[in-house]
């Protein structure tokens, strides 16, 4: 029986409900469907890894680690960068160990967005990024990305700066549509932020799950960019451990500090071993290097797959999550379709219009192909049902 709490919460989000990953993964879960809804491997790492953290606990290396990342690691997240960027970040000022990507991106946020800031995102907006600027009394303005080829317009974005825009919020490749920012697009922003005070915040967690040849557009890669840019990325989405929450920030150091002003009272560090472990387990680059092939692989058996059933296939140019249409198979909203085709077919994705804060509803569902070719076939199996 749950604990009553005799008075009334003012609650700061009393329209907030629980994230739709959440729900779905839970809804999967009631049904017995296979879920292809949240964004994680069925799959493990290497061992060496896990025997790298064992072998560090074990070596009495299980006390704090310092307030910016075990320096081990921090090197070779710099050694990294310059490798595939020709960027160099200094070790000590410029680069910090986070508790994954979403507690950067929202210490970011937090750090440097003040109450009646203007923070521009795109929609579909992932949806950590939204709640982080209300929580620190920002407002959200919402850009677009244009169905179906999901591209900004930078005429809309130069519309939507005013002397409030505090930060500008990319993500690419980009979670849920799997479109990239291409240098030009990145060329096309800066030419919009030249001589302002305004910060980038590049969310690029799936920077190394790029296909068909194609070069991620960093924004490390830019010095101009460079300059304003806050740049995060996710060892749990490069190394198959999502549940380790390990990531990076990197940035000037100007910026950084403002950063870490915040980060050292919100989470200060983390895990010690496993940073160790990782910073062991970067020094072999073709780990991350062969990262696109191996998820390419995976993209191209899944849409193979869904030939033969009456999904529309979208572009799928990055990340490991396939967006489909599925105006053949029913006119309903696109939550209640996913909802009916976890209870009744037996497979659990996400509806993209939770992505868009006014609620515009395409007829699109995003899938993660993420997962073991078991898996695949058997929610393959499932959708099949639904007829060619």
């Amino acid at each position: 029986m749950p604990m009553h709490t005799p008075f009334q919460i003012a609650s700061r989000f009393p329209q907030m409900g629980t994230t739709i990953f959440t729900v779905m993964s839970k809804l999967a879960a009631d049904c017995g469907a296979v879920n292809l809804s949240q964004g994680f491997p069925d799959f493990q790492a290497e061992p060496a890894l896990f025997d790298a953290v064992h072998r560090h606990m074990l070596a009495g290396r299980n006390q704090y680690a310092p307030l910016a990342g075990m320096p081990e690691l921090r090197a070779a997240v710099a050694a990294k960068i310059e490798a595939l960027y020709g960027a160099r970040y200094d070790v000590d000022s410029e680069i910090t160990v986070t508790a994954g990507a979403t507690q950067a991106l929202f210490t970011a946020i937090a750090a440097l967005v003040h109450p009646g800031d203007e923070v521009i995102v795109f929609d579909p907006v992932y949806d950590s990024y939204v709640p982080a600027i209300e929580t620190v009394g920002g407002k959200a303005v919402h850009a677009h990305l244009r169905f179906p080829d999901y591209a900004p317009d930078w005429d809309e974005v130069a519309a939507l700066i005013t002397p409030r825009t505090r930060m500008i919020i990319v993500n690419t490749p980009h979670n849920p549509t799997g479109s990239l920012l291409s240098t030009v697009d990145r060329q096309k922003l800066a030419n919009l932020l030249r001589g302002t005070d305004i910060v980038v915040l590049a969310d690029e967690v799936y920077e190394h799950i790029v296909f068909d040849g194609a070069e991620h557009a960093s924004f490390c890669a830019d010095p101009e960019l460079a300059a304003r840019s806050l740049v995060v990325s996710s060892f749990g989405k490069t190394y198959h451990i999502t549940g380790w929450k390990i990531g990076t920030i990197v940035g000037p150091a100007a910026l950084m500090a403002e950063f870490r002003k915040v980060h050292q009272f919100n989470v200060f560090t983390v895990h010690t071993p496993s940073q160790l472990a990782l910073a062991e387990y970067l020094q072999d680059a073709s780990r991350h290097l062969g990262l696109a092939a191996f998820y390419q692989q995976k993209r191209d058996f899944f849409r193979q797959l869904l030939a033969d059933t009456p999904f529309e296939l979208l572009p799928c140019r990055g990340t490991y999550f396939q967006l489909a249409s599925y105006r053949r198979i029913s006119d309903r909203p696109d939550r209640e379709f996913a909802e009916w085709l976890t209870r009744e077919i037996g497979v659990a994705v996400i509806p993209v219009s939770v992505f868009h804060h006014d609620g515009r509803d395409d007829r699109v569902v995003r899938f993660c192909f993420a997962k073991q070719e078991a898996t695949l076939l058997a929610a393959h199996e499932r959708l099949r049902r639904l007829g060619g």
